[in-house]
């Protein structure tokens, strides 16, 4: 690893041109800065906006001078002004969803308008230790000199509570049980004890926790009635209408496109389309026009995946092909997600591919690649 490959948040904003994938602060730093510039409503203690420009920032909007704010989230606006409202009181904020359903998405964004950094994130797994949400220690410090504020390494919830920021969890069900109950006291009391000192770090005005969970995932663990009480739960829904589910995929493609220097998708929407329509139908269990019962997969077919499978897509078609998304390109794509057991969901596939797809008019070339990418 070269000396160079290492940087602070700071400088990782500064080389922001050479991420390939950055902060959400940094992309949209403009919409950011024009929205802070117009916005003249009371702001919550450290808070960048006020929960009124927040919501903009994540609904999307023109300002008074024309300055257009781009949507992050499609859905209800009311549970945006719930999640909102939410951080500006003294209770935490969980984000429960199927998967795909824009959690992380959605928690990134509002750390980012609220606090100006999204960075203060704790990704919960089965291995995650308490030490993630708590603090740990420098280990070559600590046997030299012994306990000390020297040797104590913060948690990004930690560093949140010092500072009156927002801290971040995600996949808070991953992890095991007597982990997340240590965010109980921290939640209720607003201290995180440190024994070892005999100290103590009160959160500021201004803190706050995004959780994200969700009860449908495989190897999750539920949250003690104990820990839910800690939290206000806004429950984020599926897209409404194809419609809203192909303006995500699209704009997402599209995000996730510049870094990697893949095409704009001007011709692609059709292509879309038919991705969002597989997986709504197949996901929902019926055809759209509601004539046909269908038995649905064992994966979840989500909106993250749709938007995974086109952008693979357009990866074939600009490396491989002649840059514009068509049907050949993105089929594989599609069986990878759809067949994930491949004792059960092949049958499903199958069944799908020869009594709808192979019908519908319009779709003969994806029904050919659909059974070349399969055979």
């Amino acid at each position: 690893m070269s000396e160079n490959a290492i940087t602070t948040a700071g400088e990782a904003r500064g080389a922001a041109g050479e991420a390939l994938r950055p902060h959400v602060e940094v992309t949209f730093a403009q919409e950011l800065s024009a929205l802070a510039a117009a916005d003249d409503r009371p702001r919550p203690e450290r808070w960048r906006l006020s929960p009124w420009a927040v919501a903009t920032y994540l609904l999307g909007g023109t300002l008074g001078d024309g300055t257009v704010i781009t949507p992050k989230y499609v859905g209800p606006r009311r549970i945006v002004e719930v999640a909102v409202t939410t951080l500006a009181t003294d209770r935490a904020l969980l984000l429960l969803g199927v998967p795909g359903t824009a959690k992380t998405w959605v928690s990134e964004h509002l750390a980012a308008a609220v606090s100006g950094d999204s960075t203060l994130l704790v990704q919960g797994t089965a291995g995650t230790p308490e030490e993630a949400l708590r603090y740990g220690w420098n280990y070559a410090q600590l046997l030299a000199n012994g306990p000390s504020r020297d040797a104590l390494v913060p948690s990004p919830v930690m560093r949140a509570m010092a500072q009156g920021t927002i801290a971040r969890v995600e996949e808070l069900t991953r992890m095991p049980a007597d982990v997340q109950d240590a965010l109980i006291t921290l939640l209720s009391e607003k201290t995180l004890p440190v024994p070892e000192l005999g100290q103590e770090v009160q959160a500021v005005r201004g803190f706050n926790l995004i959780a994200t969970a969700n009860d449908r995932d495989r190897g999750v663990n539920d949250l003690s009635g104990a820990l839910r009480r800690r939290f206000n739960t806004v429950v984020l829904p599926l897209p409404a209408t194809p419609e809203d589910e192909v303006d995500i995929v699209a704009r997402r493609v599209a995000q996730i496109g510049r870094p990697l220097r893949l095409p704009p998708l001007p011709e692609g929407t059709d292509e879309i389309r038919r991705v969002v329509t597989v997986f709504r139908e197949l996901r929902d269990g019926v055809t759209a026009d509601g004539r046909t019962k269908l038995k649905s997969p064992t994966g979840t077919l989500s909106t993250a995946e749709a938007i995974s499978v086109v952008t693979n897509g357009l990866a074939l078609a600009t490396h491989f092909g002649d840059g514009v998304l068509r049907a050949g390109d993105l089929a594989a794509g599609v069986l990878g997600a759809v067949v994930r057991d491949p004792a059960t969901d092949r049958v499903v596939w199958q069944e799908y591919l020869e009594t709808v797809v192979r019908e519908r008019d319009g779709w003969q070339d994806f029904y050919r690649a659909c059974r070349e990418a399969g055979a």
